[in-house]
């Protein structure tokens, strides 16, 4: 379908093009943050940043911001944005299609001759994926004012998270959360087959969901392999086996109802791990997603009356689930989200209310800001994987739904 837009597809695309050209040509497409190449691609953004008219800065975070003043100076600032950092051979979309559509957002009203009655900022959030030191999402952190001090004293490759951050030209003693966004909006690949399987343009994101993690120990008793009798074995395993089938069979009972739910064994250690011993201890680590919070309670529970009855089973020990981290989900704002439905259908745009089961930014952001998120569709649901793509068309139609939605929060907040 031809579509006549206030964006420009090619710019777009040339944007997204010169950042996948700056990677390790070994591993395509990887630009960590806090590495030279990342230093590479901020100072391309500056660059591109200042030509759309806008006013540069690194703030006490790390980030990289450029303003467009507005006409009243107390409405306060409506933002734009995502993270250009990439995992190892990660993605050439993943963030940085937010980061271009936001700067094309900025381009098009000064094409257009709109002047906002508020500041709109766009912004290239620092180190949004698991960087270096072993965390994420330290720029939207510091934004909102919630990065942990300790965090600061992390190390890697020879420097702190606070060198880290001086290098990128932040000022890590710093931390103030930001209290004049009015509002926050974040353009991002689906990461998911959903868009695509439905032939959809849009995502209009409803929650990010929570992302909880649990270790469970199955303690058994090692035996020689080839001597113990199959009946009399206390064979972790085996136990462990069943364990992990159920989780899978109860989450995919939740994820069949209403919301966004996902469980995945996704590490599992043995020991002693030999090939003529019987395993005597396995360890789990489980990643839950829930977008209903009393949907991760019911996971819990059922899983501790599954834990039991295996554990009887086999007659091994399994202690109930230990509690490592646990995040809740961020509902996005009811008013963004009902803007970002109605620019949909101002552009023409299929669109679909859904749930992000992958951390995003906009978590953060939402802390401070009325957050709203769009999705747009990638190959296949691909991501963080040199394989992932996203048609142009569908990038520069996500850019024209958030301009739409700039020009409306504009005149409603």
């Amino acid at each position: 379908m031809s579509r006549n837009l206030a964006v420009s597809a090619e710019r777009i695309a040339a944007d997204i093009d010169a950042l996948a050209a700056i990677t390790d040509p070994d591993r395509p497409w990887t630009r960590r943050a806090f590495s030279d190449l990342f230093l590479e691609g901020r100072a391309y953004l500056e660059r591109e940043f200042r030509a759309a008219g806008l006013e540069t800065r690194i703030d006490t975070a790390g980030n990289l911001i450029g303003r467009r003043i507005g006409k009243n100076r107390s409405a306060g600032t409506i933002m734009l944005g995502s993270h250009s950092d990439t995992v190892p051979d990660g993605g050439r979309f993943d963030g940085i299609a937010g980061v271009v559509v936001a700067l094309e957002v900025a381009r098009a009203l000064a094409e257009a001759g709109i002047e906002l009655e508020h500041d709109l900022e766009v912004t290239d959030f620092l180190a949004e994926e698991v960087s270096i030191f072993g965390v994420s999402c330290i720029g939207s952190r510091g934004m909102a004012g919630i990065r942990p001090d300790e965090w600061l004293g992390r190390t890697a490759e020879g420097m702190t998270l606070a060198e880290g951050i001086e290098k990128v030209g932040g000022t890590p003693a710093l931390q103030i959360a930001r209290d004049d966004i009015r509002a926050f909006l974040e353009l991002h690949i689906e990461q998911g087959p959903v868009l695509e399987g439905e032939k959809l343009d849009i995502g209009v994101v409803t929650a990010i969901a929570g992302i909880t993690r649990v270790e469970i120990i199955v303690e058994g008793r090692a035996d020689h392999a080839g001597t113990t009798p199959m009946g009399r074995r206390a064979d972790a395993l085996g136990a462990a086996a069943h364990v992990v089938l159920a989780v899978e069979t109860l989450a995919g009972e939740l994820a069949a109802t209403p919301g966004h739910f996902a469980a995945t064994t996704g590490e599992f250690e043995m020991w002693p791990n030999a090939a003529n011993v019987v395993p005597s201890k396995v360890r789990m680590l489980l990643d839950i997603r829930s977008e209903h919070r009393d949907d991760l309670g019911e996971f819990l529970s059922a899983l501790s009356s599954c834990l039991e009855g295996i554990a009887l089973d086999h007659g091994v020990a399994i202690a109930p689930p230990r509690l490592v981290s646990d995040n809740p989900a961020m509902p996005m704002d009811t008013l963004v989200m009902a803007t970002l439905d109605a620019a949909c259908e101002t552009t023409g745009a299929g669109h679909r209310r859904m749930a992000s089961g992958a951390g995003h930014d906009a978590a953060f952001m939402a802390r401070i800001a009325k957050a709203g998120m769009v999705f747009i569709s990638c190959r296949e649901g691909r991501s963080h994987a040199p394989e992932e793509f996203a048609e142009n068309a569908d990038i520069a139609l996500g850019a024209e739904v958030l301009l739409e939605a700039v020009k409306r929060l504009d005149m409603e907040l």
